[in-house]
């Protein structure tokens, strides 16, 4: 379950569809990855074939990032059983 976001942009997409703030091309896959982790119980069923789905380190330990298409990914928390601020960005 998806409890919070931190992308405003994300948040609309989500709860109301809106994507004035999105890259168009990249709609259809934030759909596909946002679907997946809001059914997800624990951080790895993002595990998945063409989600390169791995927790980041240092000082974003904690945090877990699957791609989106090129340098942008959706990167997230997990606290008990849900994400939390979840983020589209260019983290590299």
């Amino acid at each position: 379950m998806i409890r919070s976001f931190r992308s405003k942009a994300l948040a609309a997409f989500w709860t109301t569809g809106s994507t004035a703030k999105l890259d168009a091309s990249l709609v259809p896959r934030i759909k596909i990855r946002l679907s997946r982790l809001d059914q997800a119980q624990e951080p790895a069923e993002m595990n998945v074939p063409g989600f390169n789905f791995h927790q980041l380190s240092g000082d974003r330990a904690g945090t877990y990032s699957v791609h989106v298409n090129g340098p942008w990914c959706i990167t997230f928390m997990w606290d008990n059983d849900a994400a939390v601020r979840v983020d589209l960005e260019q983290y590299h």
